[in-house]
């Protein structure tokens, strides 16, 4: 009897994987077929029970992040891309449930894939969809008090699931940035993948703006899925807001744009 009841758990949780892996094929071909534009919903959080971050976070508005919008935009004609507007970025309900604690980056694979199903079986409690969530991306942002000193967590961005999670400053001044980290997190879970080496160094030729520019150094600008403007082999420096970024021909493949560009 304990061995039937133990092959029925195994035939439900290898249906439940199967389910999970034929929606995220679907919605994987949806989102990145780039014939309409997915909805960003920025979801935020106060990453730390300040009353600080609190007020931040209660001023926020959706046009601060309409830069992320500007950005897509205008490398979506860097491109030819036939949508014009590959993103609409708005502000979602302030978050008072958490999702899972994130792993470490160098966590195993079996703790990284039970913490994607816990995440995405959150995000399906707290911020249901009763159409679908094939166009739209879900972005959690846990605010945190501006240190210079502090270290933020890392952020995460789901390649299947569009789902993410973003670490960021409750300051004005640090908005800009922040919208690359959301930028940058957003292009994970449409299929980019990190430019940076271990030392968060950009990865020569894909995680450079220009790799064919004589001089090399310094860069002038950063590729999004480097987010940092090389000035030497060795040293890089972060860029100060969307407008000193790209998306270059590595990630443009990856997210399928070059695929998609129109041909008129």
């Amino acid at each position: 009897m304990q061995g039937l009841f133990r092959a029925f758990r195994i035939v439900v949780l290898l249906s439940v994987f199967a389910g999970l892996a034929s929606y995220a094929k679907t919605q994987k071909l949806k989102s990145r077929s780039w014939y309409e534009s997915l909805q960003v919903v920025i979801y935020p959080m106060n990453g730390e029970d300040s009353p600080l971050v609190n007020t931040y976070i209660n001023q926020l508005q959706s046009s601060d992040f309409s830069e992320i919008d500007t950005f897509f935009q205008q490398e979506a004609e860097h491109y030819n891309l036939s949508i014009k507007h590959p993103t609409q970025t708005q502000l979602g309900a302030i978050m008072h449930q958490h999702p899972p604690t994130s792993p470490h980056p160098n966590a195993q694979f079996i703790e990284l894939a039970w913490w994607a199903i816990k995440f995405r079986y959150w995000a399906f409690r707290y911020t249901p969809d009763d159409e679908s969530n094939r166009h739209r991306v879900r972005v959690f942002v846990h605010y945190h008090e501006a240190d210079k000193d502090k270290h933020l967590q890392h952020s995460l961005g789901l390649d299947k699931g569009l789902l993410a999670i973003v670490h960021a400053f409750a300051a004005k001044d640090q908005e800009q940035q922040n919208n690359i980290i959301i930028a940058h997190e957003f292009l994970h879970t449409v299929g980019a993948s990190d430019k940076y080496n271990p030392n968060n160094q950009p990865v020569f030729p894909d995680g450079y703006a220009a790799p064919s520019q004589m001089p090399l150094f310094p860069q002038f600008q950063a590729e999004i899925m480097a987010a940092k403007i090389p000035l030497s082999a060795s040293h890089s420096i972060m860029a100060e807001s969307l407008s000193q970024c790209i998306i270059a021909e590595k990630t443009a493949t990856e997210i399928n744009w070059l695929q998609n560009k129109s041909h008129q």
